[in-house]
């Protein structure tokens, strides 16, 4: 008996997560839907039958659950997540509340897996996830320095309230999520800025990059910028390698490899996209050339489906690997 619940069910990374555990026929028992008191008692279809969404509370926690996929926000997560692991629960979190907590595995399932120190398992940031993907790849292959990266997120990332103030400037609008229009703009503003000028977002990138990769001092910066996209992330990545192979080579390792899809065909426009990626599955990487300006440097752009990939589609995986090894123990 598999007992499975979802936290943040209503939103929509949480609706994405509840599509992938049908998909791929997940094989939990009894699944349950956890959501704030607004969206309690909502139906949702899943497989032949209904669920019913209920309000998450601290009783609710002690339900017998063996895995929990949290998609609910940070402070949610730092209330309810420890309340789940303590009666027994592994949890999946989608938020930035563990994450660098040296206790709490930072998962990337082509990249590492668990080792379960503790209950709770951290999903990275959606622009760290598709980045290291191929960097793994590249670090297997060659060894990696370092890593410059820019991002252009789009505004699904922040949720309904994104794709809503892209529509509001769509239609002449003030903006109500963004501290600027989003419409026909772009902002290099993804949350907060520190007193060293860069944002927690941009952080977040280049602290999970090293704990991934298990690399403590690997030179890392990024910058990160919201554009007028509603879903897909691209990342234009700098990559200094160990040695200098041909950009051949580097196409070769990516084409090898079932953890991403190379779309590198410059001359008849062949390369990735958000568009494309979006409702993919896949990490899609092209645009491969060498870096005239620094040795052993390459630049490679990256985009993926940041609520898929990005979030739910990685929190399942995650789950399918620990499923994967408690069937090994049988």
């Amino acid at each position: 008996m598999v007992k499975l619940a979802v936290v943040g069910a209503t939103g929509l990374v949480g609706r994405k997560m509840i599509e992938l555990l049908e998909k791929k026929d997940i094989p939990a028992d009894e699944v349950v839907l956890f959501s704030s008191k607004r969206s309690a008692g909502l139906e949702v279809p899943f497989k032949d039958r209904t669920l019913i969404v209920e309000e998450l509370t601290e009783e609710k926690t002690d339900g017998g659950f063996d895995y929990v996929l949290m998609s609910a926000g940070g402070s949610t997560s730092q209330t309810f997540s420890p309340l789940f692991e303590r009666h027994g629960a592994i949890v999946i979190d989608n938020s930035s509340a563990f994450r660098m907590d040296p206790e709490i595995d930072l998962v990337v399932p082509e990249v590492n897996t668990p080792q379960l120190k503790r209950g709770i398992i951290a999903n990275p940031n959606c622009s760290t996830i598709q980045s290291v993907v191929p960097l793994k790849l590249l670090e297997d292959a060659f060894g990696v320095s370092r890593v410059a990266y820019t991002t252009y997120q789009a505004v699904s990332g922040s949720g309904v309230k994104g794709i809503e103030d892209l529509a509001r400037g769509e239609r002449g609008e003030e903006p109500v999520n963004y501290p600027h229009a989003i419409y026909n703009n772009a902002l290099p503003h993804i949350d907060v800025f520190d007193e060293d000028g860069y944002t927690k977002e941009e952080k977040k990138m280049m602290d999970e990059t090293r704990k991934i990769l298990g690399k403590p001092e690997l030179d890392v910066t990024a910058t990160c910028v919201r554009v007028p996209v509603e879903n897909g992330h691209a990342v234009a990545m700098n990559v200094t390698l160990n040695t200098s192979p041909a950009v051949s080579q580097l196409q070769q390792v990516f084409r090898d490899s079932s953890a991403v899809v190379l779309q590198d065909d410059p001359a008849n426009n062949v390369y990735p996209m958000p568009l494309t990626a979006s409702g993919q599955e896949e990490v899609f990487v092209g645009r491969i050339r060498k870096d005239g300006s620094l040795p052993n440097s390459y630049h490679v752009w990256v985009t993926s489906d940041n609520l898929l990939k990005g979030a739910a589609l990685n929190a399942v995986q995650i789950l399918e690997q620990l499923l994967n090894r408690n069937e090994g123990l049988e």
